[in-house]
């Protein structure tokens, strides 16, 4: 049916141009749908052969194992790791391969991680929690201690302020995960801060607490008290496991929506204040320095954001025909409400397919049918949250936060279509 003409009914599908399709096509009709559009070499199901017994089927596979590994085949979907620093190799970051995975939920051991020392090795046993500063009754928790209270669970994205930046000062044709991949989606239980604030009592004047990490370098970050008493937690577990020790262990803060060094791991100490504590983290770094060439501080909340990962650069399409395009999208002030994706470079958008469940502050897959005729193409999605914040073009970005800045850049991501298949990364 490959050659045959295109059905009028199935023309009405048509959403925007250059082949995107109705976002609920593949669930109503699959990929049978084919021939109506005229599409041909189709990622379809081949003619059945005759039934076989692999070589896997006719001896015994492997035993148990104390803690589960994936396949050997997937040994290439790892963590990838940035440029180390020569004078302190243990500073740096490891981005997470968006490209390799798909859902919402990023694996513990492919969470993004950024440490400004190094990654402590702490006892559980001598480490504490102390509260103190503008508060009633200065209290300290061990981990036996903690273990008590009662526990909450949420699925929240954590992102790095300084994630995507390479796309804000150049055009890197490297892959998504090495352009955007210090963004990671987990469910996170632990205790709201607030129920240890509250036993602490706090006293006239309290605005903001300042937290502290137990690592060498002893990162510190301030956080409005409004924050602190909403929806933030002491993070004991990651995807039901206890939080690994480049992620915290045996306990950080979570801070949901705000930047990624808000989120301070190993957290030991927490001080409640009436002004922010302008560390040397929050003055030499994380400042946003804007045109006019002043610097911004306690940006906080991460905006508005989405990227296709399938296809993206340094992909092929083997063949023309029936695609999936897929992504993600978040923003740091709620629940992602739209998704626009284009195939004609931003000439027209039609609405993506939204995959449940769609929570605040958290990563959302997106996906939409698109039928590629084997012509030039430029892909990009545009999101929009539930406060009506809308992802902005690059120049929109830049116009915002300058070009001097490394942080909060959260511009359109276009991706070009070669008729060779070649995907790249371009300018809209």
């Amino acid at each position: 049916m490959s050659g045959s003409k295109t059905d009028p009914a199935a023309e009405s599908e048509h959403v925007a141009g250059n082949g995107l399709l109705h976002r609920r096509l593949f669930l109503t009709r699959g990929l049978t749908l084919a021939g109506a559009f005229g599409v041909a070499g189709q990622a379809s199901a081949q003619p059945a052969p005759q039934p076989a017994h692999p070589e896997w089927m006719k001896r015994q596979g492997g035993g148990l194992s104390g803690y589960g590994q994936p396949s050997k085949f997937e040994e290439g979907v790892k963590r990838i790791a940035g440029q180390p620093n020569p004078i302190f190799p243990s500073v740096g970051s490891t981005r997470t391969p968006l490209e390799k995975l798909n859902g919402m939920i990023t694996p513990n051991g492919l969470h993004f991680e950024r440490h400004h020392s190094s990654v402590p090795a702490i006892d559980p046993a001598a480490h504490r929690l102390m509260i103190h500063g503008l508060v009633r009754a200065p209290l300290a928790w061990d981990m036996a201690a903690l273990m008590r209270y009662p526990m909450t669970s949420v699925i929240r994205f954590i992102e790095c302020s300084g994630n995507s930046g390479a796309a804000k000062r150049s055009v890197p044709q490297t892959s998504v995960g090495q352009i955007h991949g210090l963004v990671s989606c987990s469910e996170w239980t632990g205790i709201k801060l607030s129920h240890l604030l509250d036993e602490t009592g706090l006293l006239d004047g309290a605005s903001w607490i300042i937290a502290e990490g137990a690592e060498a370098a002893s990162m510190v970050r301030s956080i409005p008290l409004e924050t602190a008493l909403d929806d933030v937690i002491v993070a004991l577990y990651q995807n039901g496991e206890r939080i690994r020790p480049e992620q915290g262990y045996p306990m950080r803060l979570l801070v949901p929506g705000c930047e990624g060094s808000v989120n301070v791991k190993w957290v030991h100490r927490i001080k409640v204040v009436s002004a922010p504590g302008d560390s040397r983290d929050e003055t030499g770094q994380y400042t946003d320095l804007l045109p006019g060439g002043r610097a911004l501080q306690y940006t906080l909340l991460m905006d508005v954001k989405s990227v296709i990962t399938h296809p993206s650069v340094g992909m092929k399409l083997s063949q023309s025909g029936l695609y999936e395009v897929s992504g993600l999208a978040w923003s740091g002030h709620g629940a992602i409400r739209r998704v626009e994706v284009t195939a004609d470079g931003g000439k027209s958008w039609a609405d993506a397919e939204l995959a449940s469940p769609v929570l605040p502050k958290c990563l959302t897959r997106f996906r939409i049918p698109w039928a590629w005729t084997g012509g030039p193409a430029t892909l990009a999605s545009r999101a929009t949250d539930d406060r009506g914040n809308v992802q902005p073009t690059h120049e929109v970005a830049i116009a915002r936060y300058g070009e001097a800045g490394a942080y909060h850049y959260n511009g359109i991501q276009p991706w070009a279509v070669s008729q060779a298949g070649e995907v790249a990364n371009v300018r809209l």
